[in-house]
């Protein structure tokens, strides 16, 4: 009688060498032309909106890559980012591996991206051409 064989499987395993989550983004995949486009993008004013001192933030331009890839991929909910970001693989590169909870992701929307908005949308598409 043959014996069934299984690659081995083992969720625990670990690795001499840890994968960088960048060798799992093909090339040309949409997650790497947001990363550009946004990386190009002047943020001075949203940055300058931000009071010195206190607790430390996320970084604007990581906020910003997060919400134009959700919009990309057809997600509006706040919610839904904050899963994506501990669950997806292009979303935990995009974001450098940090994990902002819907409420900081939401209020950077309503509250810092509101007024600025337009400006950023005139850049994207001032790249893009």
């Amino acid at each position: 009688m043959k014996q069934i064989n299984f690659k081995p499987y083992n969720q625990g395993q670990s690795e001499l060498f840890p994968s960088r989550l960048d060798e799992f983004i093909p090339e040309n995949a949409p997650v790497r032309i947001v990363s550009q486009v946004v990386d190009e993008l002047d943020l001075n004013d949203i940055v300058r909106s931000y009071k010195a001192g206190g607790c430390k933030g996320y970084h604007p331009r990581m906020l910003l890559k997060v919400l134009f890839y959700s919009y990309l991929s057809n997600v509006f909910s706040c919610r839904k980012m904050e899963q994506a970001l501990t669950e997806s693989i292009a979303y935990m590169w995009l974001s450098g591996k940090q994990f902002p909870k819907h409420s900081c992701i939401n209020d950077f929307r309503s509250k810092r991206l509101k007024k600025h908005i337009h400006k950023l949308f005139s850049q994207v598409v001032y790249i893009l051409q």
